[in-house]
């Protein structure tokens, strides 16, 4: 028997194909002739499906079957996978979906990738454009995407595809929190937050006529689980990562080495750059727009060529704990412009009227103070870069 063609170099990496499937009959055993001629490192889930499925995988003696009788979701699938793949020894697993999308033949571009970054999450990102592909996908990529990067401050093309490399060391033994399709999220989310590489690598994809198409992705249902991982995410980045990531960046001699270099490594950066740099980083972190300061401060500032390290290093101003100082200090000096005579921050009564007030100075407060703060910062780091960046700035053409 030929051996199948990428089979050393799975061995060479010790990995393993992992295969999450429900109620995939139709296609599976073509799916699954196809793709060991690629390697017969195999693991599949079968998630409780109803139709022959199990039959079929028991036809191919070298595939290692996971099945149980319920039906508990990709998530739950995958999760099982992992476990059953670090078990078995393997050190990374590539997922694949069995309807028939993916391509085992970019299996390759997976393992051709480690040579450069061993130990990385990788997720294959499709071409989005193309004929047929659903409108639900687009949407919910691009969704997925934007919360990715707001949760990590990371850019990705396509957080949702399925068809992924998994370092186990880094990922199969953790406790999660979710069992359906969000599990694709969070297990990114935090493989990022743990200082696991997230990157994205070229694959191709099949996306058949609607009548032909297999998808258990219930809109309504998947979308509102994905909306209250990403609420719950967002909380933990705001309340402990960002904070942590800060006190790390300050107590250690890298972080510190990332300042120095921020600050003085451009030496055709001028003062006024990298001053402006840390007065809108300030803006933006105490600017009434919580949750989307980096969402519109990043663009701004590639926008107008500051300082990117020195913009977020300044807009971490806002991180816990200093948080709920900044919001009183807000109301407070919305109080204060708007000449109210009471200062305090308390409501005093749930009046809808009561409400407006509260929120007027509020936002008004916050905007006032963000812009005098970033105004402060701006001068005060000018004059600090104006006495102590000694080097000639020379500005090329």
């Amino acid at each position: 028997m030929q051996m199948p063609l990428y089979e050393t170099l799975f061995e060479q990496y010790n990995a393993c194909v992992l295969i999450p499937t429900y109620n995939n009959a139709q296609v599976l055993e073509g799916f699954l002739k196809d793709l060991m001629n690629y390697t017969s490192r195999i693991i599949i889930v079968n998630d409780g499906s109803t139709d022959d499925t199990e039959d079929i995988v028991k036809q191919f003696s070298q595939i290692h079957l996971i099945s149980y009788k319920k039906n508990r979701g990709k998530g739950y699938a995958l999760r099982a996978g992992l476990q059953k793949a670090a078990g078995l020894g393997y050190e990374y697993a590539i997922t694949i979906d069995s309807d028939g999308q993916h391509y085992p033949a970019d299996l390759k571009v997976f393992l051709g990738q480690l040579n450069e970054t061993p130990g990385a999450l990788m997720v294959g990102a499709r071409n989005m454009n193309q004929e047929n592909v659903p409108g639900k996908s687009s949407f919910g990529n691009k969704f997925s995407n934007f919360w990715f990067w707001v949760n990590t401050g990371r850019s990705m093309p396509d957080t949702q595809s399925g068809y992924r490399l998994y370092p186990l060391k880094s990922v199969a033994h953790k406790t999660y929190f979710t069992t359906k399709y969000e599990f694709e999220i969070e297990v990114m989310v935090r493989a990022s937050w743990s200082g696991v590489k997230v990157l994205s690598v070229p694959v191709s994809v099949y996306y058949p006529k609607p009548e032909e198409r297999i998808s258990h992705f219930r809109p309504f249902k998947d979308f509102t689980r994905i909306s209250i991982l990403n609420t719950f995410l967002v909380l933990i980045a705001l309340l402990y990562v960002k904070p942590r990531d800060f006190i790390k960046l300050l107590t250690s001699k890298e972080g510190w080495r990332t300042i120095w270099k921020a600050v003085f490594f451009h030496p055709n950066e001028t003062n006024q750059t990298k001053a402006a740099s840390l007065g809108f980083g300030v803006f933006m972190g105490i600017v009434p727009v919580w949750g989307f300061q980096l969402a519109i401060g990043i663009p701004l500032s590639i926008l107008f060529r500051m300082n990117k390290a020195l913009f977020l290093l300044a807009a971490n101003i806002s991180i816990f704990p200093f948080t709920p100082l900044i919001w009183i200090a807000s109301l407070m000096t919305g109080k204060w412009v708007l000449g109210y005579k009471d200062w305090s921050f308390a409501i005093k009564d749930v009046s809808l009227q009561q409400f407006k007030e509260q929120g007027v100075a509020f936002f008004l407060g916050g905007t006032v103070l963000a812009i005098a703060a970033g105004l402060f910062t701006y001068l005060l780091s000018y004059s600090i870069l104006f006495f102590t960046r000694r080097k000639k700035i020379i500005i090329q053409p």
